[in-house]
């Protein structure tokens, strides 16, 4: 963390997270993101409601809202407790279903464990590279291409590294139309492996999913998510989905003190962020 801090030399700081709203596109699986009014100045009218009793002659009024969806909506990191497998349903840290998990949600590597991210953060552009806008949809990069693009920016990882690989997904963002043309790109299992040689701490990508969908070789037994399985559940590496890399990208900006604080709530399986990149 201490080296990290001294990246930064300008004091410039890259928002990573693109706004949240009501019918954004999300992974299909996923309830939809919603924000409905709770409180309002005529709905507190309309039912009558003095909150500050009848001595207010100024109309100070108020609003509240609800907040409804998952905790992988737009820039997020994935709890431990996200992923399981096995016939008794286990995550990274000890956890299983049977035991570990309740209707409140895991009870072990849930949301409230995930730590604060302030660690150096290297972007690896894989479009930049190959010179296109985006990748097309379910293009694996595998790891000889991280390497080479790693290699062509000048950029060496180091342990406890968080490294964000750009696909080009969020540069049409929000047109889904012109989104579902490069849907799913990513890692593959090859990548995957090359990252946790590299003892990266975390790992994240601008795409719903981070690995590559479907996986060119789900292995056997047929895995269908093998890249989440060796890093978030064999391997505790925590994973960053969503995380909008365009403007990071378009200034060439390959080394940075990556800041992300998560929220602590019992019983999420992630958390959504909102990370900043500092040059």
């Amino acid at each position: 963390m201490l080296a990290a801090l001294r990246v930064p030399r300008h004091g410039k700081v890259f928002s990573l997270a693109l706004p949240r709203y009501t019918g954004m596109p999300l992974f299909s699986s996923h309830p939809p993101f919603q924000v409905t009014m709770y409180r309002t100045p005529s709905g507190l009218r309309g039912d009558g409601v003095e909150p500050w009793g009848p001595h207010n002659e100024v109309n100070l009024q108020y609003m509240a809202e609800n907040v409804s969806g998952t905790a992988h909506s737009g820039a997020h990191v994935d709890a431990l407790a996200h992923m399981t497998i096995g016939e008794d349903d286990h995550w990274y840290g000890g956890g299983n279903a049977g035991e570990h998990l309740g209707d409140r949600g895991p009870s072990v590597g849930d949301g409230s464990k995930l730590p604060p991210f302030i660690r150096r953060g290297v972007l690896l552009d894989v479009p930049g590279y190959l010179g296109v806008e985006a990748l097309r949809s379910h293009q694996p990069v595998d790891a000889d291409q991280l390497q080479a693009v790693a290699t062509h920016q000048g950029v060496t990882i180091r342990r406890g590294d968080v490294v964000l690989i750009r696909t080009g997904y969020l540069g049409a963002w929000p047109d889904a139309e012109k989104m579902a043309l490069h849907t799913t790109a990513g890692p593959d299992i090859s990548a995957a492996r090359w990252l946790l040689d590299q003892r990266v701490v975390a790992t994240g990508s601008d795409t719903e999913t981070y690995e590559v969908q479907p996986a060119p070789d789900p292995g056997s037994p047929a895995n269908p998510q093998p890249v989440h399985t060796l890093l978030l559940i064999e391997n505790g590496i925590y994973l960053f989905e969503g995380i909008y890399l365009e403007e990071l990208a378009s200034d060439e900006v390959y080394e940075f003190l990556f800041v992300a604080l998560p929220l602590k709530i019992k019983g999420t399986t992630g958390s959504m962020l909102d990370p900043v990149a500092i040059v």
